[in-house]
């Protein structure tokens, strides 16, 4: 079992930054990929970004390249999520995610453990 905690969240005004944490406790093998998605009002949740646990490897949606930036510190097992010039569309709440086979998908489908989410809300 792994337990995702996510924190940071809040409001901010558009080209604001804001960083997210998503702490993970329990079975956390270096195998694991690890995802951010996000939901708006009466939208479906849509990838951010993923981070490989081994490795590294790093993947971004279009909308937010080269604005976000996704990063772990392995030793506290915490994965983060840097979100720079931000929008009012980024608005959502925010969810942390893990996936066992370490592929970091964009489809939601593949991760198994999932946090309870943060708010973003962003004001133009």
């Amino acid at each position: 079992q792994v337990q995702l905690v996510e924190s940071g969240g809040g409001l901010v005004q558009a080209g604001g930054s804001l960083r997210l944490s998503c702490a993970a406790s329990g079975r956390t093998p270096s195998s694991y990929a690890m995802g951010w998605f996000r939901q708006a009002p009466w939208k479906e949740r849509e990838f951010v970004a993923a981070i490989r646990w081994s490795g590294g490897s790093t993947d971004y949606a279009d909308s937010v390249k080269g604005r976000f930036n996704v990063s772990r510190d392995n030793a506290k097992n915490t994965v983060y999520l840097q979100m720079n010039s931000l929008k009012a569309e980024d608005t959502a709440i925010y969810y942390c995610a893990a996936e066992v086979f370490g592929l970091g998908t964009r489809s939601a489908s593949g991760y198994r453990y999932w946090g309870q989410g943060t708010q973003v809300t962003v004001s133009s």
